[in-house]
């Protein structure tokens, strides 16, 4: 990339990046409770902390997951579906497969004015399906009496996902920016505690953090991770409530032209306190994963507006507790073109 190509991308691309890196799915099988958490990791993808461009955006998602469990998250997912309500000891042979694909709209505002930095609100809504296959062979005791059952079982569903709001602030300080972050969980979309499948959570949650992006526009390197804390409240239907979750997100990649961007993702997540709650019966259950893969963007022009294409996609190891495997992102979307005037963040504000 050429310096003067390099400077004008700045200029027309990063804010775009930044929505179309701001994407967040529902969990299909992941951590925590029977499985599953509200962060979903991948969330944050390069230029995360990047001023963005004043006015409304628009990202759409595909969104695709396959994962698999043995024994501990096959079991975890029968005692929180309320088919065992007994503390008990026993083996489990199980296998739990699932899979995903969800299509996401997420509308966002930047305020042209800051608010102590460049703020911007945002909305998750995710419409999709979601499937989960469990055959097990479970030896077990429950006080003197001992049994053994064998089976399977398949769930799936079809619907809309939690909603999930966001808000956010960043701070640009030439090739570094800084931004912070708080969204939440409103547990409205498809749940049902008996099912092994869905689309929500079932309880509410509420995750904060900060982010760093190292962006040289001379150059076209770029480098983004953020960190982040989950808090989530109990479910209501299982009695059940998972852990504290700490997440780190990060992408590095590189602009070769001043269109086509190449590079890596990857992250890690960990559960940092245990699951509790009278409907707990599997103990304390921490979960880890991490996981890493390529990506591919490409930025369309497109008169007053900028439209941005990225694929992205995740190969998960070192799981513990959790289901892992793979997954991909597709990401389209279209932000207002940048005026010739810089970003309100790259500008001096004087607060009393």
């Amino acid at each position: 990339m050429t310096t003067t190509a390099a400077a004008g991308f700045a200029q027309r691309g990063a804010s775009l990046l930044v929505l179309a890196t701001l994407t967040m799915a529902p969990t299909i099988a992941a951590a925590d409770e029977g499985g599953v958490s509200f962060w979903v990791p991948g969330f944050f993808g390069s230029l995360a902390a990047a001023p963005q461009q004043p006015g409304f955006s628009l990202a759409t998602i595909y969104y695709h997951t396959t994962v698999s469990a043995g024994g501990d998250v096959a079991f975890a997912r029968q005692v929180t579906r309320g088919n065992i309500t007994a503390n008990f000891t026993g083996n489990l042979n199980a296998n739990l497969n699932a899979s995903g694909d969800l299509a996401m709209a997420i509308p966002s505002y930047v305020f042209a004015t800051p608010v102590l930095g460049q703020a911007a609100v945002a909305l998750i809504v995710p419409y999709g399906r979601a499937s989960t296959a469990i055959d097990a062979t479970l030896n077990a005791a429950v006080g003197p009496i001992g049994f053994t059952v064998s089976g399977g079982r398949e769930d799936s569903v079809t619907g809309f996902g939690d909603l999930i709001p966001q808000a956010s602030l960043r701070w640009n300080m030439g090739v570094h920016n800084v931004m912070t972050y708080v969204t939440g969980n409103a547990p409205i979309g498809a749940y049902d505690s008996r099912r092994f499948a869905n689309l929500g959570i079932g309880h509410a949650a509420i995750d904060s953090g900060a982010g760093y992006t190292y962006f040289n526009p001379q150059t076209g390197d770029e480098f983004t991770a953020v960190l982040g804390f989950t808090y989530n409240f109990v479910n209501q239907s299982t009695q059940y409530q998972n852990g504290v979750d700490m997440h780190l997100d990060w992408a590095t990649s590189k602009f070769i032209t001043k269109q086509w961007q190449l590079g890596l993702v990857g992250y890690t997540y960990q559960q940092l306190s245990c699951d509790r709650g009278a409907g707990d019966r599997v103990g304390c259950f921490e979960s880890r994963v991490s996981a890493i893969g390529p990506q591919l963007g490409y930025i369309i022009p497109l008169g007053e507006l900028q439209g941005y294409v990225n694929l992205k996609a995740y190969k998960e190891f070192s799981a513990e507790h959790r289901a892992d495997g793979w997954n991909a992102w597709l990401t389209f979307s279209i932000s207002p073109a940048a005026s010739s005037a810089p970003p309100p963040t790259q500008r001096r504000v004087v607060t009393k």
